[in-house]
């Protein structure tokens, strides 16, 4: 990294420098950029490279039964054994450390040719709030195989995590990636995902528990004919900061995007954040790519951030766009359905519910899907007291 890219700021997503010696990151300050938007205060603990009583993978407890008794995992010994790092580049200080501490990477990999009925489930306990734990997590389906993947994350931690998603060849992957942490957990990880020809991902990110939990992916659409869909939902609660910076790179010919993130804010200091890159490459003819972020504020105190980007670099392209759309609680909704016979409370409950269920029910996961929808439910008998916005935080 040179001086130059130490001090000048970086506003383009495919020009941010990329290291994999955490020594090569400056603190963050707040003003960067990819960090302005972020909680650094409590975050602070996943910004220190330094040795702990929990190294690597230590302080999470798996459980991946389901990967094990299949075969899906393979050994991964060692910060050179293939194939990670075949895509993943550290863009920041917590990954770049996680990457350092952690030596042994969870591998999960799908036969070519195999299609996977059952979800592939693993799943991420973590064992207290003072421990500080780091992973490298590589989900790999070979050509012409078919999975869906899910890292359910549970209980307290200090958590910096790297998810290396590689789709090859005329592969079919679902990736989903739930936090389901206790309040004082923090959490950030960083997916950077490859598709090949003819491959197709879809990627979830679904947030309701913990402090701090920043998710970024990044999905690259290499080659030809390869498609992806990037879908988010989070629910964030007073003093929770749920925040995704997401990243979508068009490089081959005639690939298709689509992302669609929603978010839902209620009580005092609730916060969400929002960054949609999208960049469509000099060689990436026939593109077909939207992104989209739609935010529901329930009441007062909220503060919700959301950022499209789009950045075309040719112009023989099917189609590209973007928007953002940020919106209180709709007295008129509330009246429409009231005037029904149908009370306040419920009124609230059902245009919540029909917001966030419609990228829920893109899961495609009848117990995924449940316990999402008892987390919905959970939040809106805690916000059930808290008076509606009067206006839209932004």
């Amino acid at each position: 990294m040179t001086t130059a890219e130490k001090f000048v700021p970086i506003q383009t997503r495919s020009e941010r420098p990329t290291s994999f010696d955490p020594n090569d990151y400056e603190r963050p300050t707040g003003r960067e950029v990819n960090w302005k938007h972020t909680d650094l205060r409590r975050l602070a603990p996943l910004l220190v490279d330094e040795e702990t009583e929990n190294v690597g993978r230590d302080g999470i407890e798996y459980d991946v039964a389901s990967l094990e008794a299949g075969g899906y995992l393979v050994e991964s010994a060692g910060h050179d054994a293939a194939p990670r790092g075949e895509l993943f580049l550290p863009e920041d200080l917590p990954s770049a450390i996680a990457w350092k501490r952690c030596a042994n990477a969870l591998h999960v990999q799908i036969p070519a040719g195999v299609a996977v009925d059952e979800p592939l489930i693993a799943r991420l306990k973590g064992l207290g709030a003072d421990i500080h734990a780091n992973a490298h997590i590589i989900i790999e389906a070979l050509p012409g195989s078919q999975a869906t993947v899910v890292l359910h994350h549970t209980g307290s931690v200090a958590y910096a995590q790297n998810v290396e998603i590689i789709v090859r060849e005329n592969a079919r992957l679902n990736v989903v990636t739930v936090q389901d942490w206790q309040d004082d957990t923090v959490h950030a990880s960083a997916h950077q995902a490859r598709v090949d020809d003819g491959a197709y991902l879809k990627h979830i990110v679904v947030s309701f528990g913990g402090g701090v939990v920043r998710v970024n992916p990044s999905v690259r659409l290499h080659g030809e004919g390869s498609e992806t869909e990037m879908y988010g939902v989070s629910f964030a609660d007073a003093g929770q900061h749920m925040e995704n910076q997401v990243y979508m790179f068009h490089e081959g010919e005639n690939t298709v995007g689509n992302v669609l993130y929603k978010d839902a804010l209620q009580g005092e200091g609730a916060r969400s954040v929002w960054i949609g890159d999208v960049l469509i490459g000099a060689d990436a003819v026939g593109t077909d790519s939207y992104e989209k972020n739609q935010n529901l504020v329930l009441t007062d105190g909220t503060r919700t951030d959301s950022i499209p980007n789009l950045e075309i670099k040719n112009g023989n392209i099917e189609g590209a766009g973007h928007a953002s759309a940020t919106s209180r609680f709709d007295d008129e909704h509330m009246f429409y359905l009231q005037s029904r016979g149908i009370s306040g409370e419920e009124a609230r409950r059902l245009v919540v519910i029909g917001f966030l269920m419609e990228i829920v029910q893109k899961i495609g996961i009848e117990s995924i899907e449940s316990r999402i929808a008892e987390l919905i439910e959970e939040e809106l008998a805690a916000g059930a007291e808290l008076a509606p916005a009067s206006k839209a935080g932004a």
